[in-house]
């Protein structure tokens, strides 16, 4: 579904989001692969934890973290009807559930090298989401 939209997105211009005319979309596209990607680690992270019982909490966490990230990634790919104060907001609570889940599998990292991707994958969404965040700050 979301290489579909993604494929539809490409195919024609992105609608500037209301108040958002100059955007940057090389930002807000490197914060939409970032959450696809995050996303996807997440899952894979939260799999892995379901089969072991003494990680339940790293894949509730993944299982979280990837829910965010797939409603960031969602809103950023409809512009048109949203607001600066929402989209702030979003941004916020993704970079807050990614430093979260990227905290509870670094104490798996060692032994999980999926643990150790997720990890990364969560801090590559929060270094690109507070890019885009700082960009929307900086329209506004």
């Amino acid at each position: 579904m979301d290489a579909m939209m993604m494929g539809m997105m490409s195919e024609r211009p992105m609608m500037p989001m209301a108040g958002m005319e100059s955007m940057d979309m090389a930002v807000m596209q490197a914060c939409i692969d970032a959450c696809s990607a995050c996303e996807q680690a997440c899952t894979v992270c939260a799999a892995q934890g379901m089969d072991d019982g003494m990680m339940m909490s790293c894949a509730t966490m993944c299982m979280n973290c990837a829910d965010m990230c797939n409603t960031m990634m969602r809103a950023m790919l409809r512009p048109m009807g949203m607001d600066m104060p929402s989209m702030l907001a979003m941004l916020d609570a993704c970079i807050a559930m990614c430093q979260t889940c990227m905290d509870e599998c670094m104490k798996h990292a060692d032994m999980s090298e999926v643990c150790r991707m997720c990890a990364q994958a969560c801090a590559a969404c929060m270094e690109a989401c507070t890019a885009m965040r700082n960009a929307v700050t900086a329209m506004g």
